[in-house]
Parts: C-alpha cells; structure tokens; sequence
C-alpha cells in the first residue's frame, strides 16, 4: 500500500496548461526545446545538488555519447535493449555516400546506407565511470565518490512533459565496500527527503524495480524488489494516483564491480551504487506545484534555487 506523501505543497497544476512556459514541441514526442524559465530552474536545481557535494568527491562531465562496446560489456544490452539508441553513420566512399543522398532527393529510402559507428547515446550519467575506475587499478580503502552528469537518451517516446525521450541526468556514484554502499544510500535517502522539503514539494519515498526487458525481465524486477536494491522518491507531478519518479537511490551490489574488474583495497570485487537525479523532472514537479510567476514561489524555494 502506497503512504501518503509528506509535505504537500498547493495544488498540483496541469502540465498541459503550463507548457507553453517550459518545453516546446520539436515535432518529435518527448524532445523539447527548453525555454529560458525552465533553464534557470535547472540551474537551481543544479546549484543545490552540487551544495551536497561531499569531500574528495571527483567531478566529471560526459558527452551525450559514449562506447558501444563498453555499454555492451556493463550489461545493457542484455538488461534494457528497448530503450538503447545507437549511432548510425553514413561510411564508404564519395560515390557510395553520394548515391545515398541521390536516393533521398528522388524520394527512395536513404537510410538503408547507415551502418552502425562505434558509439551509443548514454542511457544514464553513471555507465562511463566504470570502465575509468577499472584503468585506475584498485579502489582505495576509503572508496571513491564522484558527481557525474550527461544529456542522456531513452527510446521511449510519449507525449508526456515527464516522460522524455531526451533529458538530463545527474548522479552522485558511490565505488568502495557493501557496507560503504549501503551507507551512502541510507545518507542520501534522508538528504532527498530534506532537498524535496527545501524545495517545497510533496513527495514519498518507495521501493522501485527498473523497467527490465521481456520475461526474464520480470524476474529481475521481482528480486530487485525482493532485495530492496532500488528506492524511489515520488511526486506528483500529475497526479497522488500517477507520481512521478524524480529521485532514486541505487544499490548495484557486485554488477559493476564484477563487469570492470574493480577491487577494494583488501582484493575484494568492490561494489557501487548511486543516486540519481532527474533534472528535468524536478524542474517540472516545482512548476507544477508552484506555477509559473516565479513571483508567486514560496521565498524559501526561490532561495534554494537562488532565484
């Protein structure tokens, strides 16, 4: 049974009417143009992760593309192929490039000439991370933390505002011992509820599965659950009935760890985890629990944000 949400703001407002402020349609279902409003709400929220910041933490900014094959080796493929997005480019010589191009101008299909590069677009922040940390050599006996972000892509198109195609992500990833793992989520479950209060939004927080592929899928989502590897803060963006993930706290245990070859200090396969921020949800949940007149923002949510 679902709890209630704790601290709930005014009245959730349709997204529909408020969109015209925030992302304009491209034409293509769940990519946006961003307007400047919803922006200088992302770099609030941006602002405010980046304050919880911990010591010795490494920061790292990756490009909205990363290794096909290093993406293969973490387990993607197998996990989530529904929603990966591979770059597809046109190769040979100028006569075979062109002959494509002639295909289009008589209105035959062109696209049969693509061939596979060697890059996929990045499905989340954290998958670049683990292959690094793997070249570094062991994992020291503090652990590591980094603060991580990138444009990531999701073929899941759909018409809802929350629910995008292309979006950004932030993570703070987490590499050491289980016992190091464990901590950090316990730690930034509790910062989340704080953050969600900063921000003056209802939310709650609940176990979660990830949306794994096929049959076999289901199995892992069951003992995901069952192992309580994955939580989730709820709000409601749309709705109490219909709350949207916009937070989640992650623990991977030796998946990573196992994948890339990462040891502790003592030679043990280290784990990781991680929390996840969902930028452009956040941004959505504050304008439609706060409107769209910044004016009209409670002075503690303006404050948070710093604007």
């Amino acid at each position: 049974m679902n709890v209630a949400f704790k601290q709930p703001g005014r009245t959730v407002r349709s997204l529909d009417s408020i969109a015209e402020a925030l992302l304009l349609p491209t034409g293509i279902d769940g990519v946006y143009a961003r307007t400047a409003a919803f922006e200088q709400v992302v770099a609030g929220i941006g602002a405010l992760i980046s304050r919880h910041r911990e010591p010795d933490t490494e920061v790292l900014r990756f490009p909205p593309v990363m290794s096909r094959r290093q993406l293969e080796k973490s387990g993607y493929l197998k996990s989530f192929p529904h929603f990966l997005g591979c770059v597809s480019c046109l190769t040979g010589d100028e006569a075979h490039i062109r002959s494509s191009v002639e295909r289009y101008e008589a209105g035959e299909d062109w696209t049969e000439a693509l061939a596979a590069a060697d890059l996929v677009l990045a499905p989340a922040a954290c998958y670049p991370v683990y292959p690094l940390v793997s070249s570094r050599g062991a994992v020291p006996a503090e652990g590591l933390i980094f603060d991580v972000a990138c444009d990531c892509f999701r073929r899941e198109p759909s018409k809802m505002l929350d629910r995008l195609q292309s979006f950004r992500m932030r993570e703070y990833v987490r590499i050491g011992t289980p016992a190091q793992i464990e901590d950090f989520r316990a730690q930034w479950m509790k910062r989340a509820e704080a953050v969600a209060g900063q921000l003056g939004l209802a939310y709650r927080i609940e176990q979660a599965s990830d949306p794994f592929f096929g049959r076999g899928g289901k199995l892992m989502a069951m003992s995901q659950v069952e192992q309580a590897l994955k939580f989730e803060l709820l709000v409601p963006v749309h709705s109490e009935d219909a709350p949207t993930a916009c937070m989640s706290f992650n623990c991977h245990r030796d998946h990573f760890g196992t994948a890339w070859n990462l040891r502790t200090a003592a030679g043990a396969v280290a784990h990781t985890g991680c929390v996840a921020f969902g930028i452009d949800r956040l941004a959505l949940a504050l304008f439609a629990a706060h409107g769209v007149e910044f004016a009209q923002w409670p002075t503690r949510v303006r404050q948070a944000l710093m604007i």
